[in-house]
């Protein structure tokens, strides 16, 4: 969902061969994931192919997406290679409690002033 909300914010529109593209995966695998996504709610895909999130879908992402952007930044600030530090954040952001996320928010938004 988060590579759908980057593609919609960049490209406008977003179909599955764009998200094999982005994240380097097998078309069967996204295909797979993108048939989950529907039949939980997430997405929406017409005839042509493209892809949008549903509301549930895109709150979710937002989310996801914030918490890279915090983790990657944080990270690349702490010294962590830029590659190394957005592969890191994207195994973080997925495993991370709501309460620790939001007590490292904290932490360094007031590292930050």
């Amino acid at each position: 969902m988060e590579a759908i909300l980057i593609l919609k914010q960049t490209k406008g529109a977003v179909r599955s061969i764009d998200i094999v593209r982005y994240m380097e995966f097998s078309k069967p695998s996204v295909s797979r994931a993108m048939s989950l996504l529907r039949e939980n709610g997430y997405i929406l895909m017409e005839k042509e192919g493209w892809i949008e999130l549903t509301d549930a879908g895109r709150k979710i992402a937002e989310r996801i997406y914030e918490r890279h952007r915090l983790l990657s930044e944080w990270l690349i600030a702490l010294g962590v290679p830029e590659g190394i530090a957005a592969k890191d954040a994207c195994r973080i952001e997925h495993d991370i409690s709501e309460e620790t996320f939001e007590k490292l928010k904290e932490h360094i938004s007031k590292q930050g002033k």
